[in-house]
């Protein structure tokens, strides 16, 4: 049924919406007739035109008048109930409790009392990812500790969990980006080829492993910028060459002076399982439009996790493939960049201006 619209409930509805105000979760849908599709007052979409909108009691109500849902927001699928995140929550503290082994979903299901499907799809709607991702991925950081700290590799391989040798090696590449050696020894054995160039923002320097580009900076002096790679990658072997994948470069310059709205380069970047959520969720961001960290820490199902959203922000080593400068306070105002407020600002309004110019072409 079609919410009675009287001109202040209206009003309150379509302000839910605009702020995407979590406290009218559940309680309401509005539909835009123009995409035939209904949403959740908290999707992280556009704002649609107010004139296209309408608001129902329901999702069902919403689907009887002809609407699709949404599949950002997903509005077809139930709230999560308070004890279900009570019981996946406890699902993972006695995941995490389990240092040297990954349990078993069947050990999990009878420890909350859920059954296996159920635990699977509630445990990734409120966590991102299944279980058995989530103990893996922490299985990996104990892993990287372990090796940091100059334990035995294959002591370590065996306290965190691993079954074999073979088992981890399967999966270095992936999760450590390298053999275990190799990270063990803080990337002594990697090579990095960097390059400098000048550019509208000052300096942008883009360094490269065998495997594709593994950071970009901006910053106001070529010899600082050097010093920051050096010091992140203190024991690769690094060698500055402008001469080096020329055309990745140039791409990235093209991006920055307006002439290129998408960046698809070959990258190899390491990060928490959490960072690498962020941003990947960065990069699905539009050129020419801006979300909130509100609106990323909704997109990869963590609500509540938007000062985390903001720190991996901020880890970002690869600015402009991933675009952390599109990222906003949730009351519009620029917030943090790692590079200087100034050039989110000026990344910005070129990339506004770019879209402008190309709708009146």
């Amino acid at each position: 049924m079609q919410l009675q619209q009287t001109p202040v409930l209206e009003e309150t509805l379509w302000q839910a919406v605009l702020n995407r105000d979590s406290a009218f979760e559940g309680k309401f849908f509005y539909s835009v007739c123009s995409t035939g599709i209904y949403c959740r007052p908290i999707c992280p979409s556009r704002r649609p035109n107010r004139n296209q909108v309408c608001f129902f009691q329901s999702a069902q109500d919403a689907e009887i008048a002809g609407f699709r849902p949404c599949k950002r927001c997903q509005p077809e699928s139930e709230t999560v109930p308070n004890p279900a995140k009570a019981k996946v929550l406890a699902a993972c503290r006695y995941i995490e409790a389990q240092s040297d082994r990954i349990p078993t979903l069947s050990e999990l299901c009878s420890e909350v009392e859920m059954s296996p499907s159920y635990l699977q799809r509630i445990f990734k709607q409120i966590v991102g990812v299944s279980p058995f991702q989530y103990a893996d991925a922490l299985r990996s950081q104990r892993l990287k500790q372990r090796l940091h700290q100059g334990e035995e590799i294959a002591h370590a391989v065996y306290d965190t969990g691993y079954g074999s040798s073979s088992q981890l090696y399967e999966k270095a590449p992936k999760q450590l980006g390298m053999t275990p050696k190799t990270y063990q020894q803080a990337g002594k054995t990697i090579s990095i080829v960097y390059a400098i160039a000048p550019c509208p923002l000052g300096y942008l320097l883009v360094a490269t492993t065998e495997k594709g580009i593994c950071a970009v900076k901006l910053g106001d002096e070529a010899d600082k910028l050097e010093h920051i790679l050096i010091k992140e990658f203190h024991q690769a072997h690094i060698v500055r060459d402008d001469h080096t994948h020329k055309k990745w470069i140039q791409a990235i310059l093209d991006f920055i002076a307006g002439g290129e709205a998408h960046l698809d380069l070959p990258l190899d970047v390491r990060g928490t399982a959490f960072q690498k959520q962020v941003w990947e969720a960065l990069q699905k961001i539009p050129y020419g439009e801006t979300r909130t960290y509100t609106d990323i820490a909704s997109d990869i199902a963590k609500p509540q996790a938007v000062r985390a959203v903001g720190n991996a922000c901020g880890a970002n080593p690869i600015a402009l493939i991933v675009p952390c400068h599109r990222v906003l306070q949730s009351d519009g105002s620029l917030g943090g960049y790692r590079w200087g407020i100034e050039r989110k600002q000026k990344l910005l309004i070129q990339e506004s201006k770019f879209i402008k110019d190309d709708s009146n072409t």
